[in-house]
Parts: structure tokens; C-alpha cells; sequence
């Protein structure tokens, strides 16, 4: 009796095993990370004011949180690929100096230089020979560049990167069923590297993207992009989202020639390739998260060869995008906020140098513009120098550590709250460490300097 219920109890556990086996090979093969936002909008344009009445293309491609399959991606291309364009461009290029290059002739004694050809006589004097009287010295060669782009509202706005349309003396929109439109520039703004072109095609020809909160986002979080990498129309890639909250150089020149950053910048592994700058990335609900901008490389450049994807690509946020962009559609450009420093994130080296407890965190300034705001509310950079681990430091500027009510951690906090959320003309509050005295200064932003 004990050896048949044993084997009834087996029996039973093995049928057990057997249907959760199945179960979960079926209810859930792949988890994914939550696309759910954050409310986080502070002074961000509402996202659903976006696309309101414009035939959103997102609303039919919401997917459930638990399971992805490769319809999933099949379903996200098909609704989300009309919307990405293909744009050509056509611009002015460099100039280059015909006059300095020196053409060295044949060596008449040398039995394996080369022939002139048939009939080519070398005029007298050569090769110092003046150019004609009058002829240019500068020569200009157009250059033709392509990118990517995609819809924004039914007016025709187009939203691209900036470095895709700068100089554009030309600019071709291909739509993904191979119709073109020629687009002019409605507004650019090299500090984002956003740019808004604009086609005048039949509205039934577009159909707008809906922009997401990128303030929700997650790393891990699955992503795809669709673009025109290599000039490859409609291409798709998909990866996930590798790190948040970035630093990258815009296009922006401040005083002094550094370039002003770019805060909140997405890191993602989706391939990301030259021709997929202005492209965007979406999330699997199919809303934009951010617009494609460049791609880390190792820095070697082979003659001919053009960097490819290395595995490191940075997006533009989605809500920069939402600042931006409107701004961009009324005025043709952006204004954004200054404070006229350089400085860096406050290190425990660099707090230990300074006689303040290693934890201590906030932007250390190493050099205040003149006639910035930073300048005219009497704030300090560093002027002693130091040697840390063999390197050259400076120390003993004033260490910003919050900005109104919002605690500054490190050099990106600082950016972000400036960008974002503040506007020109605002007076904000800094509490600062000067010589290790808490102190609150008050500051009344600028707007940046005009490009040089």
C-alpha cells in the first residue's frame, strides 16, 4: 500500500512539474521593464499637447508590459515607419585654397617617372607659375550629406537633427512609400543639435509621432530605432537603454571656445549608424523618447572610412525636445539660460584638498566669464593649483551645492536645472561653500552669448 501511494505521489509531482513547464513557457517568455512614466514634468510641456487631434500613430501600437515577441517589433515597424523620413541634403561644403597645393612636375632624368600625356605641354616656368589675375583662391565644392527625420504635426514640421540640415543649401524629404518634398529650415538650434524643417505636402501624407516622457525611463529598458543608416531607407534596429543622464558637447560655442553641453543625454546599444542622426527612438508602446545624434567611436579614422557603431550611442531626451521645438516652430530659434561658469563635479580628492569632508558633493568653479552672471554676483573661481596622483588640479573656488530648493550633486544636476527649468531673466538662489562657509548668493540669469 506505502509502494503504490508512493508512486501515485510521483506521478501526481510529475504531472505537476509538467504544467507549470508549460504555464510559464507560454504566460511569459520575455519580461520587460515598465515603459510607465514618472510625474516629473516640472515646467515640461505636456506631452499629449504634442500630437492632440493629429492622428497620434502611437495609440495603435501599445503592447503589454509582459510580453514581447517578435510581432511586437513587426507591428511597431509597420505603424511607426511612415512617420521616419529620409532626408537628403544638399550644402555648401569647404572652401578650399586651390593655390596651396604645388604640383611637382616629372623629373625628365628619372627613367621610371611618368609621361605627360600626348600633346600636354608644361607652360614655361612651371611649377612656378602665378595663377591668372583674378582667378579665386578659395574654391567652394558643394557636399551632398543625408540623415534621418520624422513627423511632428500635420502642418508639416519635420523634427532632425541640427547637424544634419546646418548649411543646407537644399534639403530633400523622402517619405517611406518613396515620394520627395522639397523642405525648408524653420529653426535651428545647435545647443540641443534639434533642428524643425518643414515640407508643404497633402496632410493625408503625414502621420505625426507621439513624443514620451523621457523623465520615466529606465536602463534596461527595451528601445528601437528607425532610420536610414547608410543611406538604407526605413532601417531597424532595437537594443535597450545602457545609461541615463549623460553629458554630451552640443554645437554651442561658449566664450572662451568650449562647447556647451547637451544634459540628460540617453546612452543606448541600438545600432545607430551615420545616416540615422535625427531619427528617433522609441519605446514599445511606439512614442518617441529621443531623437539619434551621434555615436562613440575609438577616435581612429582610416582615410575613406567612415566611424561606425561601436556599441555607445547618445540621444537627444525626448523632453529637451519638448522645449525646444515649439520654440523653434514660433521664433526659429531658442534662448536658453546662462551663468557663465566652467567648473567640474567636487570629487572626495578634491574636497579632501580642500580641507572639507570627502563626502561633500557639488560643482566645484574652476573660472568665472567676466560679465557673466556668475561675474556679477561676485562669484569665485580656482586660482590655486595642485597636484593630485601626478595631475594638475585647481582649488578653492566657490563649491555650488544647491539652486533654489534643488540640491546640486554634481555637474549635470547643475545643467539640467538650468536648462530646464529655469528661463532668461529668472533670479534664482545659489547656496555656495566659499573657504568653507555656507553662503547664499543671489544671481540673475542671461541669456547665452551669441555664437562667435
Amino acid at each position: 500500500m506505502k509502494q503504490k501511494t508512493s508512486i501515485l505521489l510521483t506521478i501526481v509531482a510529475l504531472l505537476g512539474l509538467l504544467l507549470a513547464a508549460c504555464g510559464g513557457a507560454t504566460a511569459n517568455p520575455v519580461a520587460v521593464v515598465s515603459d510607465s512614466a514618472t510625474d516629473s514634468s516640472d515646467d515640461i510641456v505636456n506631452t499629449s499637447n504634442t500630437t492632440s487631434g493629429q492622428n497620434a500613430v502611437a495609440s495603435q501600437t501599445a503592447v503589454s508590459d509582459d510580453v514581447v515577441t517578435s510581432q511586437t517589433y513587426i507591428d511597431l515597424y509597420d505603424q511607426l515607419n511612415r512617420s521616419v523620413v529620409n532626408i537628403q541634403v544638399v550644402s555648401e561644403g569647404t572652401g578650399l585654397n586651390l593655390n596651396q597645393f604645388q604640383i611637382i612636375p616629372p623629373d625628365p632624368n628619372d627613367p621610371n617617372a611618368p609621361e605627360l600625356p600626348e600633346g600636354y605641354e608644361l607652360p614655361d616656368g612651371f611649377p612656378n607659375v602665378e595663377p591668372p589675375e583674378g582667378s579665386p583662391e578659395i574654391e567652394t565644392f558643394p557636399q551632398q550629406s543625408q540623415g534621418s527625420g520624422f513627423v511632428y504635426d500635420k502642418q508639416g514640421h519635420i523634427i532632425t537633427n541640427n547637424h544634419v540640415v546646418a548649411d543646407a543649401i537644399r534639403i530633400t524629404v523622402i517619405f517611406s512609400d518613396d515620394s520627395e518634398a522639397e523642405a525648408t529650415v524653420v529653426g535651428t538650434d545647435p545647443g540641443s543639435d534639434l533642428a524643425v524643417i518643414k515640407v508643404d505636402v497633402d496632410p493625408d501624407q503625414l502621420f505625426p509621432v507621439t513624443i514620451g516622457d523621457s523623465d520615466g525611463l529606465q536602463v534596461g529598458q527595451i528601445v528601437a530605432a528607425i532610420g536610414n543608416p547608410f543611406g538604407l531607407s526605413g532601417s531597424m534596429s532595437t537594443g535597450i537603454i545602457s545609461g541615463l543622464g549623460r553629458l554630451f558637447p552640443g554645437g554651442a560655442v561658449a566664450p572662451g571656445g568650449a562647447r556647451f553641453n547637451i544634459p540628460d543625454v540617453i546612452q543606448t546599444d541600438t545600432a545607430i549608424n551615420p545616416g540615422n542622426s535625427g531619427g528617433p527612438l522609441l519605446n514599445l508602446s511606439g512614442e518617441v523618447i529621443g531623437v539619434n545624434t551621434a555615436i562613440q567611436t575609438n577616435g581612429n579614422r582610416a582615410f575613406g572610412v567612415t566611424p561606425s557603431f561601436g556599441g555607445i550611442g547618445y540621444v537627444v531626451p525626448a523632453n529637451i525636445l519638448q522645449q525646444v521645438v515649439p520654440q523653434l516652430i514660433e521664433n526659429g530659434e531658442i534662448t536658453y539660460p546662462w551663468l557663465g561658469i566652467s567648473g567640474t563635479t567636487l570629487d572626495n580628492d578634491l574636497a579632501l584638498a580642500m580641507d572639507l569632508p570627502a563626502e561633500q558633493a557639488g560643482v566645484l568653479v574652476f573660472s568665472v566669464l567676466e560679465d557673466s552672471p556668475a561675474d556679477e554676483a561676485g562669484l569665485q573661481g580656482s586660482e590655486e593649483q595642485i597636484e593630485i596622483d601626478g595631475f594638475t588640479a585647481f582649488i578653492g573656488g566657490d563649491i555650488i551645492i544647491q539652486m533654489n530648493d534643488e540640491p546640486i550633486n554634481d555637474f549635470d544636476d547643475l545643467l539640467t536645472y538650468i536648462v530646464r527649468r529655469t528661463s532668461v531673466g529668472q533670479t534664482v538662489t545659489l547656496e555656495i561653500l566659499r573657504d568653507g562657509e555656507q553662503q547664499t548668493v543671489e544671481l540673475t540669469l542671461q541669456a547665452r552669448p551669441a555664437q562667435p
